[in-house]
């Protein structure tokens, strides 16, 4: 599913519909190309808080190619709430089981109805929000190179995101009955899906890199004293 950027109200229906879209190259290639300089991505599997470390990557979070695609979604008032280097090289070539994004980055703990478990990542709170709070968020992953299906890609099991929070034996049901679709991603492209849309992957088959910045977006804010880890807007 490839649209272009001008059918926002297009790519705002499919995410409804389908839990996920791939857009057709936006961010040019010399953009590109700065991103992987200044972030020294050789030999990263994965990096976390790229919002705290990376002011390339905010300036990426606030760009109009990628707004347009969030925006698309949640609105003009939707803001930037974590970002994360995701990379399958030889040294780190992994397998992702199937799941839904259930977590949250944030300041600190608070004792609040309907948000738990916690835990903790590299120093930073995370906890699972009630499901109305993950579904008014988006990632947006921006691909730094080509993903064919040699390279590990996301594969999705479209519409499972509009059941809510899904138990492992529903998880088991819908890849019993329902058949997986690969996203493939041209450098430069976007994959945006919804966090509860059930995705997972494989280890990729060929020595190359598969370089995404995961971000992720959301439109409201959350119940005083929780508060977002990062903020940009």
């Amino acid at each position: 599913m490839s649209f272009r950027i001008a059918d926002q109200r297009q790519l705002e229906e499919v995410l409804a519909t389908y839990g996920w879209v791939v857009t057709p190259p936006l961010l040019p290639q010399p953009a590109v190309d700065r991103l992987v300089s200044a972030l020294g991505l050789e030999g990263r599997g994965g990096i976390r808080n790229l919002l705290d470390a990376a002011p390339e990557v905010c300036e990426l979070a606030r760009s109009e190619v990628v707004r347009s695609v969030a925006e698309a979604v949640l609105g003009p008032q939707c803001f930037a709430v974590r970002a994360i280097l995701f990379d399958k090289t030889p040294g780190a070539n992994w397998r992702v089981v199937w799941h839904q994004d259930l977590t949250i980055a944030v300041r600190r703990r608070a004792n609040i109805a309907g948000f738990g478990p916690w835990s903790e990542k590299q120093g930073v709170v995370h906890v699972q929000p009630p499901v109305e709070v993950l579904e008014r968020m988006l990632a947006v992953r921006v691909h730094l190179d080509d993903c064919g299906t040699e390279n590990g890609p996301v594969r999705v099991l479209p519409g499972s995101h509009r059941i809510g929070r899904l138990s492992a034996s529903a998880i088991e049901r819908w890849r019993e009955r329902e058949t997986p679709v690969e996203c493939l991603v041209k450098r430069g492209a976007i994959l945006a899906f919804r966090p509860l849309l059930l995705h997972a992957s494989s280890p990729a088959t060929a020595p190359a890199h598969r370089r995404v910045i995961h971000l992720e977006f959301a439109a409201d804010e959350l119940p005083p004293p929780i508060e977002w880890y990062n903020r940009v807007a």
